[in-house]
């Protein structure tokens, strides 16, 4: 729907309640594919995930005194970090269900660094800051994460290959020929359509859906980090967890900067000055971190939501408060989250093959549009070597480094490797940029579609 009249852009006092909510609704079903896919592929919960996504959103708006209208949903960036933290668990002799907790001890990590960048920025500067993280060493980070993932893409989508290219197709083409809020959504599209042939040819089982309560709670404390407390701890599984996934902070803060710059330039204000860069970055760090705690993933500022921004021109940060409510509304209802639950393997391999290579493309993207120069050695050899560390690591028979610190047995996937060595080469390599223009125009999304 257009807002503009003579070139003016309404807010949402002249557009009335009933238009407001509405408002508030598409900005849900906007986030709402990709948030709810995250908890679906990792075994977290999709309640949690709906409650804390709104409620990291009303808390980064409350930090941010209500001047930047942006969502947190669901971050793709920590699925590699999950399925490390788990394949660790099982060597350990725990379940998948019991790892995950260890895993989100690891991201509530990562959440608090972006809490250590806030106060450098705070301190010194965010240009300062910005030049030990330029497109060389997070470009090829965020492509391995994509190709360290396509392959549970493909083994999903070998469970039905027909349910699995119905949601491919429907991706494609509503991205693609989509008008309006069509080419907005065209995860979700794709996620419906392929779960309405499914169910039509009897491969959903609802039974898990019949069963469930229609009010609940969001999330059991067993299933949160507070639950380990309850049992043994293992310290090298804690300790392994927060050095594999901690890194991928590092791409996820380039995401953040560039996603804030997108919202500021459909806005047309400069949220990096003001509110400043450091209070969004405290915003999603926080919201993170709490989230993680409680059994819920990552959080990321959503670029689908910024779509829905440009295509409203209605900018108020109430809209996108509205659609916090609903998703925290939404996480009460265990039935809800069992419809979600019971999604067929092959539709979720089918959106993730497509979300996984978007991942890499964009890890391309940002290089292509800093004008990476990889005329330069140093360049090369940066990009070179995270790519060959983090799928070459990944891929191994090991499938990570394993080393004992004491008692303490350690194992770091190939992706915090190649993080920390990119990080470090382009401290110290010569010719290193100093202009920071590039960390300017960083765009793209790691999070979502």
């Amino acid at each position: 729907m257009s807002n503009e009249k003579d070139g003016a852009i309404y807010s949402v006092r002249e557009l009335g309640t009933g238009k407001t909510l509405v408002l508030g609704l598409q900005h849900l079903f906007a986030m709402f594919g990709a948030t709810v896919l995250v908890p679906i592929i990792t075994g977290l919960s999709v309640s949690a995930t709906l409650l804390f996504a709104g409620l990291a959103t009303m808390f980064c708006h409350l930090v941010t005194g209500r001047k930047v209208p942006v969502f947190l949903g669901s971050s793709f960036a920590f699925l590699g970090g999950y399925a490390a933290v788990k394949a660790s668990g099982v060597e350990a002799g725990l379940t998948e269900s019991q790892a995950l907790p260890y895993a989100c001890i690891g991201v509530a990590c990562a959440g608090l660094l972006y809490l250590v960048l806030a106060l450098i920025c705070k301190s010194v500067g965010s240009k300062r800051v910005m030049q030990f993280f330029p497109p060389v060493v997070t470009g090829p980070i965020i492509i391995a994460i994509g190709m360290n993932l396509a392959p549970s893409a493909i083994n999903n989508c070998a469970d039905n290959w027909w349910i699995a290219l119905v949601a491919i197709a429907v991706v494609v083409v509503c991205n693609i020929w989509g008008k309006g809020m069509i080419k907005i959504i065209p995860i979700l599209l794709g996620v419906v359509a392929s779960y309405l042939v499914a169910a039509i040819f009897g491969k959903v089982d609802f039974s898990l859906v019949k069963d469930a309560a229609w009010i609940g709670l969001p999330f059991k404390m067993e299933d949160t980090v507070f639950g380990l407390f309850s049992g043994g701890v293992n310290g090298g599984l804690v300790l392994s967890a927060i050095i594999t996934i901690v890194p991928i902070a590092v791409a996820t803060m380039m995401e953040h900067v560039g996603d804030i710059s997108a919202i500021g330039s459909t806005v047309g204000k400069n949220f990096i000055e003001d509110p400043g860069l450091h209070r969004t970055l405290i915003g999603d760090g926080i919201g993170t971190t709490i989230a993680s705690l409680f059994g819920a993933p990552a959080n990321t500022t959503y670029g689908e939501n910024t779509g829905v921004l440009a295509l409203t021109k209605v900018y108020d940060p109430l809209v996108i408060e509205l659609a916090a409510v609903f998703a925290v509304v939404l996480s009460f209802c265990p039935k809800f989250a069992a419809i979600i639950r019971v999604m067929p393997t092959a539709t979720i391999g089918g959106v993730s093959l497509i979300l996984y290579g978007m991942i890499s493309a964009i890890g391309i993207r940002n290089m292509v549009e800093n004008h990476t120069d990889f005329q330069k050695s140093r360049n090369v050899i940066i990009a070179a070597l995270i790519i060959g560390l983090a799928i070459g690591i990944s891929y191994s028979a090991a499938g990570s480094i394993s080393f004992a610190i004491g008692e303490l047995k350690i194992s770091l996937s190939g992706l915090a490797i190649a993080s920390l060595v990119g990080i470090v080469l382009n401290a110290i390599l010569p010719g290193r940029r100093t202009d920071l223009d590039h960390n300017d125009k960083l765009s793209g999304s790691l999070g979502k579609y």
